[in-house]
């Protein structure tokens, strides 16, 4: 066992012993159809007793609707929740700026048209598992359109990193991402993701989101996963559905 990977051991079991239990939630990006990586998605976290919440992509600009399939294949899996990952996932960030489908160059009334359309979507192929919830394409949205997202519809916002309070929104974000995008796009350095969890379980907070992006795992990302959960199950972490930290931070 590393020296990190016991770092963050110690620190989740601390929080145990302290009545403090770290709550941890799990957000996966870009589902749109049943696929393999999606069914071992499944089944792990199903196995966990890990409470899942699918980022649905509405209208890939790539591909057809998200529809009925993945609404039937979700029916078997209670302890899966679905948000709304904007609408097409398509960049429309300016020339030389990071990738942005909600982007601040954007025409608001289509931004929030787009929205509302696909939260609508979602609650009509999947009812209840459909949260009134926004994960923004690539963890980024304009901050014209924060004022509104109550009003359309919206009660809760994830992003990834420090929360910072929106009104009318409870904000929801994930903190650790275990891909290295601009590396290769296999895991992260173990230890460092490791030493990250351990940070964040000492630092206070009531919960830690786990990001994952199922369509892109290799064999190292599904196997620290897995080790991820056994260390979880050991010292003391507890996983909650998204939901309850919403109406219960």
């Amino acid at each position: 066992m590393s020296k990190a990977r016991t770092m963050a051991a110690q620190a989740l079991a601390l929080r145990a012993d302290q009545g403090q239990p770290l709550a941890l939630w799990w957000r996966d990006d870009d589902a749109v159809q049943p696929s393999e990586p999606l069914d071992r998605l499944l089944q792990m976290t199903a196995e966990a007793g890990a409470d899942l919440t699918l980022a649905v992509i509405p209208a890939p600009w790539d591909g057809p609707r998200t529809g009925r399939t993945l609404a039937d294949h979700l029916g078997g899996h209670p302890h899966v929740r679905v948000a709304v990952h904007g609408w097409s996932h398509q960049n429309h960030a300016v020339p030389g700026a990071k990738s942005q489908e909600l982007a601040p160059n954007r025409p608001l009334p289509q931004m929030r048209d787009q929205l509302r359309d696909g939260l609508a979507l979602l609650q009509d192929l999947h009812g209840p598992r459909a949260l009134p919830l926004l994960v923004p394409p690539w963890n980024r949205i304009a901050p014209d359109l924060l004022p509104h997202l109550a009003e359309d519809g919206f009660a809760a916002l994830s992003t990834f990193g420090l929360e910072t309070p929106v009104p009318g929104l409870a904000i929801v974000n994930t903190q650790l991402d275990v891909i290295d995008w601009h590396g290769g796009r296999s895991l992260r350095d173990p230890d460092a993701l490791w030493r990250d969890l351990a940070q964040l379980a000492g630092s206070g907070r009531a919960h830690v989101g786990l990001l994952t992006h199922h369509l892109v795992h290799d064999a190292a990302i599904w196997d620290f996963l897995e080790d991820v959960i056994a260390l979880a199950a050991q010292n003391g972490g507890q996983w909650r559905s998204v939901a309850d930290l919403v109406e219960k931070p």
